[in-house]
């Protein structure tokens, strides 16, 4: 893609010079408080009032909001005894399932080792993430990796449990992250990091460093920071090691007739050339994928940030900002189950051949796994003018400025075959006594020896050798290897870039009080691309096929809020006010839209509040949406029509489409051993460039009680729905099957292909379209209490909790019924976090349980258990989809800490202190394991250190 080199030179020149005349008048001038406090108060009163997520207009700080807003502190986040925004932000009970898990191994793509925030389980892409009230960068596919943004930069997050998108624009429909970094920072900080499992991996660390100047005419913070987590092995736990076995393994296995199904030999010892050394293949010889799995991927990140502001005048300043984020994942799943076919088989003329005859054969690359290297690097400029004046008498701020943020990703992937090189080196072979080895062709035409297939160079491999053997022609020779697994590179960019102005102020002095108003503009621009390797392009590696995407858009926004203060100081009316809010919306790919909000709050006493918001909002195709390419991959999926465990297995429709006793075909050609078995064939994932924007509607109302006679308990209720409309999905392979077969959906019947004699799925495809809705609802609890300080120290409490009333969803447009996912696996019914800290003089306590209710998930038919296998529903079609229930699971958390007399905080901790372990699921939810990819995998110890200067 071209890049404007000249207008990225003069940004990034402009944000130098600006930063340099910021520090000169600072470094001139007296750094430290009277007061000798190390976070600098401002002189101006406007900083007397702030600015919520949710609304433009500023407020009194003490003010609860129209909207639900939840905020962790700083302080708050060093108790978790988490070093990741994502892993903090992962425990609230609002937070749904982890999209693209730690312990998601077999995930691919662009977004693979990012960390996602996928609030209401609406999908990550309807979670907006903001840092400072400005938009993250996303990749092509919209996901926005918050790792991008390092603990040791943030102040507080604030999560708005509510769709915003009159106030930001597009993704704001599930609710809104907005990091708030630290700035006004006097002194300098040190904190360090270290902790692993109690039985000796997943070792993590984590050190950072911050320094700040600050006086009455401005300040300059910055700091770097750099963690490291090394991965934990699926074969290292009880719960993950074995696990799902596969029939292409690693021993080498050839088939003697090809009319016999069930002809398949594996070399036993001796002479590999000597049919004599091979005997009948059994199950005994299948491979354990997950003995080479992460269980969670590795992660490395460095970063540095830097914001500073100087006050021009009394009523302007001049505020820059800086980010550079560099990220290294790595993930690593078993060796490729090579399986010939076609031409790809073993050459009768291969010297290792010992049947004379072209056979076929497979064999899984156990001595190279397939490793994922992903390496992203973020860097982020910023610069904004900010000012107050007055109109009429009456107070107003203003702020515009531009912001950039470019993030760059590169991914290096091993352990994959190049097709053409095996070919090559499963063709004629004969030993050279020259050379005393074995190389390629023939005495009469033989082929260079070497490793580089694009210089004509063959090196033979002998495919029936087993890993561990140790016999010529395996693949422990790293030479063959380099030969036939070449590294595949992909690289993309994505770059949002935005300039702003905004205004907000009174507009009038009501006789219940201000009316406030907040108007604003926006041109953003995003493009993004994503080249994968060209091997991957061409279809000649075994890693999934795919292609280029790229393309850009831009739009222009514009908006207005306003607050209305209604009634003050009335019977039954303290305060009554609305909040009223709009925003415009002109695309260059679709055109426009006008997304509005009305919101209010009512104190009909002094101690409670009553607070409710109705709104709209909606989703723009992202670049991957419109502009993506079909990306092959290997799904897992449940055939209904099995004659075993599908749910129509006994349908006129499956009777007409698959022979008697059909069984779904799994990976490597076998039978599946039950539901949610791999494919056999890749199957097409694709874009559509004639997406619409997804439409939103949100409600919430709730109260917040905070009464007078009980100092310090705060009690918050809220009921929210949401319901998304047009929205953009892809479907599962298994959804699209009983769309077919289960609800009758004809259109999803022309999406795959059967095989017409065996009656194996051979191909399906799943482009995106606007053919989806979600709708959701239930009530957000929250409740705060601290009681008075005694002798004995202070003790407060904390509860949140998250009850879903219920979650359903269709996936197409013809559908009849809703799909319910309420109780399902990864959509818990209830969440909840319960803390209790206590603190007397320099030492604290403080115990957590994270509590996640009962989830449901089909039944294995390899177990005899199954609690309700009579379980049907409407969405079913009154078929009966036998379910099974597992328990609810709570995890607890504790961790001791001491202030020293040299200011610094020594904390000791222990997250899942009881070493909990989770329910085995078969159906894998959110990870490839049979466990759920949100919960803990051991018990973990920490110790961290922080000290001030």
């Amino acid at each position: 893609m071209t890049r404007t080199m000249l207008r990225d030179a003069v940004a990034r020149a402009l944000f130098a010079g600006a930063t340099f005349a910021i520090a000169l008048p600072l470094h001139a001038q007296d750094a430290t408080p009277a007061d000798g406090s190390t976070e600098a108060a401002s002189t101006t009163a406007t900083l007397q009032t702030v600015t919520v997520t949710g609304s433009r207009i500023a407020r009194t700080v003490d003010v609860e909001t129209a909207q639900p807003v939840q905020v962790i502190t700083r302080e708050e986040m060093q108790r978790t005894g988490l070093q990741s925004v994502a892993d903090i932000l992962q425990q609230s009970t609002a937070v749904g399932s982890p999209a693209i898990s730690r312990a998601d191994a077999l995930s691919s793509g662009e977004a693979v080792g990012g960390s996602y925030i996928d609030i209401r389980n609406l999908g990550t892409q309807r979670t907006l993430i903001l840092i400072d009230g400005q938009r993250l960068g996303v990749a092509t596919n919209g996901y926005s990796d918050i790792s991008q943004v390092p603990t040791a930069v943030v102040e507080r997050i604030e999560v708005l449990k509510d769709g915003a998108s009159s106030i930001y624009g597009s993704d704001a429909i599930a609710g809104v992250v907005n990091i708030i970094t630290r700035k006004r920072f006097n002194g300098a900080e040190a904190n360090v990091y270290f902790g692993e499992y109690d039985v000796g991996d997943g070792r993590k660390q984590s050190y950072d460093a911050i320094f700040g100047l600050t006086n009455d005419r401005g300040w300059i913070t910055a700091g770097v920071a750099h963690a490291l987590e090394d991965p934990v092995w699926a074969k290292d736990r009880e719960f993950t090691a074995g696990g799902t076995r596969s029939a292409v393994s690693h021993t080498g296995v050839l088939r003697v007739d090809p009319n016999n199904p069930g002809s398949w030999l594996t070399y036993a010892g001796g002479d590999p050339r000597d049919m004599g050394s091979y005997r009948p293949y059994t199950t005994a010889d299948y491979a354990t994928p997950n003995d080479q799995m992460t269980l969670a991927t590795g992660l490395e990140r460095t970063s540095v940030f830097a914001n500073a502001g100087v006050d021009i005048n009394e009523n302007l300043t001049l505020v820059v900002d800086a980010l550079y984020n560099h990220r290294d994942s790595m993930q690593q799943i078993a060796g490729y189950p090579w399986r010939s076919s076609g031409t790809n088989l073993l050459s009768g003329d291969s010297y290792y051949n010992p049947t004379g005859q072209d056979v076929h054969y497979f064999r899984r690359t156990w001595e190279v796994p397939r490793v994922t290297e992903n390496k992203s690097t973020t860097q982020r400029i910023g610069a904004k003018l900010e000012g107050r004046f007055d109109m009429r008498d009456l107070p107003w701020s203003f702020d515009t400025g531009f912001y950039q943020n470019t993030y760059r990703s590169e991914k290096d992937g091993t352990g994959n075959l190049l097709i053409p090189a095996v070919q090559k080196a499963t063709g004629a072979s004969w030993f050279n006594p020259a050379t005393n080895r074995v190389e390629c062709g023939s005495a009469a035409n033989p082929i260079d020896y070497g490793s580089n297939y694009g210089a004509g160079q063959c090196i033979p491999w002998n495919p029936l050798a087993p890993h561990g053997s140790g016999v010529a022609g395996s693949l422990a020779d790293p030479a063959l290897q380099s030969y036939l697994m070449p590294v595949g590179h992909d690289v993309g960019e994505t770059e949002t870039t935005s300039m702003f102005l905004n205004a907000a102020g009174v507009l009038a002095e009501l006789p219940a009080g201000d009316l406030g108003l907040a108007v604003g503009y926006e041109h953003r621009r995003e493009r993004g691309w994503f080249s994968p390797d060209a091997l991957r392009q061409t279809g000649l590696s075994t890693d999934l096929g795919s292609g280029n995407s790229g393309g850009e858009y831009h739009l222009d926004e514009m908006y207005f809020e306003a607050n209305v203060p209604l009634l003050a100081d009335k019977p039954f009316a303290q305060t009554l006010s609305l909040n009223l809010a709009s925003r415009y919306s002109n695309y260059s790919n679709f055109g426009s839209t006008i997304n509005s909000k009305v919101g209010f709050e009512w104190r009909p006493i002094t101690d409670l509040l009553v607070r409710g918001t109705w709104g709209e909002g909606f989703r723009a195709p992202t670049i991957d949406d419109l502009y993506g390419p079909n990306n092959q991959s290997f799904v897992f999926y449940t055939d209904p029509c099995d004659s075993r465990f599908g749910s129509a297995r006994d349908s006129a429709a499956c009777a007409a489409a698959v022979p008697p006793g059909y069984e779904q075909i799994a990976q490597g050609g076998v039978p599946a051993t039950g539901p949610n078995a791999q494919s056999n064939e890749p199957f097409l994932s694709g874009s559509n460039p004639n997406l619409q924007p997804e439409q939103s509607r949100n409600t919430t109302v709730g109260t917040v009680f905070s009464p007078s006679q009980v100092e310090g308990l705060n009690v918050s209720l809220d009921w929210w729905k949401v319901r998304v409309d047009d929205a953009i999905m892809a479907d599962t392979a298994t959804a699209i099957l009983n769309d077919c077969y289960v609800r009758n959906v004809a259109s999803s019947c022309a999406r795959f292909t059967r095989d017409p004699l065996t009656g194996e799925v051979t191909s399906l495809t799943y482009t995106v379209d606007n053919v989806a809705y979600f709708e959701t609802a239930g009530y957000d609890l929250g409740v705060t209490y601290r009681f008075p300080t005694r002798s004995w120290g202070t003790v407060g409490f904390a509860w949140d909790a998250t009850y879903v009333d219920y979650y359903e969803a269709k996936s197409s447009t013809d559908a009849s019924v809703a799909t319910q996912y309420t109780g399902w696996a990864g959509y818990f019914r209830l969440r909840s976090n319960l803390s209790a800290d206590w603190s007397l003089g320099n030492y604290g306590f403080r115990w957590t349980a994270r509590y996640y209710s009962a989830m449901y998930e089909d039944c294995d038919p390899t177990s005899r258990f199954c609690s309700d296998p009579t379980f049907a529903a409407p969405y079913t079609n009154g078929a009966i989809s036998p379910r099974h229930r597992v328990g609810s699971n709570t995890f607890n958390d504790v961790q001791f800490r001491y202030s020293t007399p040299w200011q610094s905080t020594v904390s000791l901790g222990v997250n899942n202190v009881f070493d909990k372990v989770g329910p085995t699921m078969y159906t894998q939810p959110n990870s490839s394991f049979n466990y759920y990819g949100g919960f803990d995998i051991g018990r973990f110890l920490y110790v961290q250190y922080q000290q001030k200067f």
